[in-house]
């Protein structure tokens, strides 16, 4: 068996020569077979190694001989985890995965990594459900994988807390408030003791608040419908006003007052530490840019979030994110003259950022698996520390020079409703721990959705299931985005980079994946009515999104617009497939899919966002981003230009309906949306260090 093969291999060891590769043929590391140097990164591989082993019952390469067992090490990946245990948690196949991997500098670059992945996965129900299984011996392997996984997290962390200098022993959290809603944007006063934050309490329009540490009452600064973005050392707010097409930047009195206008289309800003100077994120509908101060831009991207001004203003720091819309990314920093640097990357979910209170390191609260984020630093050079981790999914708002700190402890639960043809009633239709919905067929009946956080993995996994409750199907992983006219096919997409599309067959059948030319991020995609050709939202490297055609049985897509253009819900196409409805500049357009000049939409309103065509082509279904909790759904007469209210999506007292993450038929009466239940507690944390 595999055990005694192990034992066999590992007889007879060799003496020392010079030259000779070194190491048991099944465990050795890539950079071990081609005889380069090697460090604690190859045992990371080799740990890896037999890991899998022990999770398997099998190699993780394995070959007919040692010449080709080695090839298999330097060209191949091991089976999926999953497809031989199908209770393994995604946590712990994504751990092995990151021990494997062909490059040293993409592995888990210490066993404090390690450490702290298999702590955060240690407390999932998800990671006790493996050891449910009848008594077998392949069970018996995966039960002794995961008692030594328990232990060499033990061992590990014992081994570090006296090195890692990051948290003592006791942190003391304080809650700032007591209502239950959804808390944002918490920034200290200059002088540390006041707290001015953001938040969405149950019946009331979002507003900005201040409050006194210790005191449960909270005061209203009337500045409804806004966000807050930084306060400066003489007490001036920077607010992201929303006032009908989008976002605009205003600076405003921290005792309340009237705000003045400052810029549009602002999304991020922080105040440099002069008082004066400012430092913004920009949106032009398909790129965002880093301006600081006002006027200079020094970065530009798909997805810029958490925008921090170093103490000194010699830096500013954000979270970089490759998808619109999406959380994944890395934490950057770029300098005066525009160099950007990547500190720490590979995160699947960032909540948070600030720097620290000593000004030397960039603290962010984020996750690499699942959904509840803990507090992490990385200093400017990109030297990485875990610093917390509690209970929930943490979101850092902001630092004290006294080291202080202000986090919001989350609770994030994406739940899927829909209503199905010929009902009366919603169904609940979620699944997992963090679904979504991306599509739904023509007549109703079935339902497209992605799961993203504990149970879908790091690489998210796509399902679906009928409309009437049945039990949902699982297609494969990636990123689920379309269904085909007769339902025997999702459109999904892998979630790496480059990126590739995938066709997944929704009943028997294999995946399938298409060229993806000089693609390297897919952000959307739809089938064309006819089936047989798809329309791609995607980029190329250094380039911003535009729409690409697709034939489905063969050749690389071929752009059809310009990169002026955002698709915020998925692509939605006329019944004829002659157009790809759009938006630029908080306006919607059609785009021709045999490409040339788009034309505007007339009825559509600022900031409505396209959700599907109807059957005869002559409505268009928008869905407009309110302030409040629920959301609109108006129908655009595309002939006479006008504009109706169809239907209010949402639940009372249940969360807030989000965009993207509503899909309905072209009729409009059938139709699922995702409904972010989330709320938040503000809390005063001390002793983090």
């Amino acid at each position: 068996d595999a055990l005694a093969e192990a034992e066999t291999n590992t007889r007879g060891v060799p003496g020392t020569d010079a030259g000779k590769v070194l190491g048991t043929v099944g465990y050795m590391s890539p950079e071990q077979i081609r005889a380069r140097p090697v460090d604690h990164r190859s045992d990371i591989f080799s740990f890896g190694s037999v890991l899998y082993e022990m999770l398997s019952g099998q190699r993780a390469f394995r070959g007919a001989s040692a010449v080709e067992t080695m090839n298999a090490i330097l060209k191949e990946d091991p089976p999926e985890l999953s497809a031989t245990n199908h209770h393994l948690p995604p946590g712990l196949e994504r751990i092995v995965a990151h021990c494997l991997e062909k490059n040293p500098d993409e592995r888990f670059q210490s066993a404090r990594d390690i450490a702290f992945d298999l702590e955060q996965l240690s407390g999932s129900a998800a990671t006790h459900v493996a050891l449910a299984s009848p008594t077998s011996t392949l069970v018996r392997w995966r039960r002794a994988a995961l008692f030594s996984l328990s232990a060499l997290g033990l061992v590990a962390l014992g081994y570090l807390a006296p090195h890692r200098g990051s948290a003592p022993a006791v942190a003391g959290f304080r809650p700032i408030t007591f209502q239950s809603g959804l808390v944002n944007d918490a920034r200290f006063s200059p002088d540390g003791k006041a707290i001015v934050y953001q938040a969405f309490w149950p019946g009331s329009d979002p507003d900005i608040y201040v409050t006194l540490p210790g005191s449960p009452e909270s005061r209203s600064l009337g500045l409804k419908n806004s966000r807050l973005a930084a306060i400066s050392r003489s007490g001036e707010l920077l607010i992201l006003r929303r006032d009908g097409g989008g976002s605009t930047l205003a600076q405003a009195p921290m005792g309340g007052g009237a705000p003045r206008d400052i810029l549009e289309d602002v999304i991020w800003a922080d105040w440099g530490p002069d008082g004066a100077t400012i430092a913004v994120v920009r949106d032009s509908g398909s790129r965002q840019h880093i301006e600081y101060p006002i006027g200079k831009t020094l970065h530009e991207a798909i997805s810029i979030k958490h925008l921090r001004v170093s103490p000194d203003g010699q830096l500013v720091a954000f979270s970089d994110h490759p998808f619109a819309g999406d959380f994944r990314g890395d934490i950057a920093i770029v300098d005066g003259s525009g160099t950007k640097t990547t500190l720490s990357s590979n995160w699947a979910d960032i909540r948070g950022l600030a720097w620290s209170p000593d000004g030397k390191e960039i603290w962010f609260t984020a996750t690499r698996v699942g959904a509840e984020s803990s507090l992490w630093a990385v200093t400017p050079q990109g030297k990485e520390r875990p610093v917390f981790r509690g209970p929930g999914s943490l979101a850092l708002q902001d630092t004290a020079p006294d080291g202080r700190v202000l986090a919001a402890v989350q609770r994030r639960r994406p739940l899927l409703f829909g209503l199905g043809p010929g009902e009366t009633r919603e169904r609940d239709l979620s699944w997992l721990d963090y679904g979504a919905a991306t599509d739904l067929s023509a007549d109703g009946r079935t339902l497209l959705f992605v799961e993203q956080g504990e149970g879908g993995g790091s690489e998210y996994t796509a399902y679906i299931r009928g409309m009437n409750g049945s039990a949902p199907v699982r297609l494969g992983k990636g990123n689920a985005l379309a269904l085909s006219p007769d339902g025997k096919q999702a459109l999904g997409v892998n979630m790496n980079v480059p990126m590739q599309a995938i066709l997944l067959p929704t009943g028997a059948g294999q995946a399938r994946t298409l060229p993806r030319g000089p693609l390297v991020q897919i952000h959307a995609a739809g089938f064309l009515p006819e089936g047989k050709r798809v329309v791609l939202y995607a980029n190329e490297t250094g380039q911003a999104p535009r729409l690409y055609l697709q034939d489905l049985a063969g050749g690389e897509p071929k752009p059809i617009s310009t990169e002026r253009i955002l698709i915020p819900q998925g692509v939605q196409t006329t019944p004829d497939g002659t157009f790809v409805a759009g938006v630029w500049e908080h306006r919607v357009w059609l785009y021709p899919t045999a490409g040339g000049e788009p034309r505007s939409v007339p009825g559509a309103a600022p900031d409505d966002e396209p959700l599907r065509f109807s059957a005869d082509g002559r409505f268009l279904y928008v869905g407009y981003v309110s302030a409040n909790r629920r959301r609109q759904i108006f129908r655009v007469d595309l002939v006479r230009g006008t504009r109706e209210p169809w239907k209010e999506i949402g639940r009372e007292g249940g969360g807030y309906a989000s965009f993207p993450g509503v899909v309905l038929t072209p009729d409009g009466k059938s139709y699922a949306y995702t409904l972010r239940d989330d709320t938040s507690t503000l809390y005063l944390a001390s002793g983090l260090r």
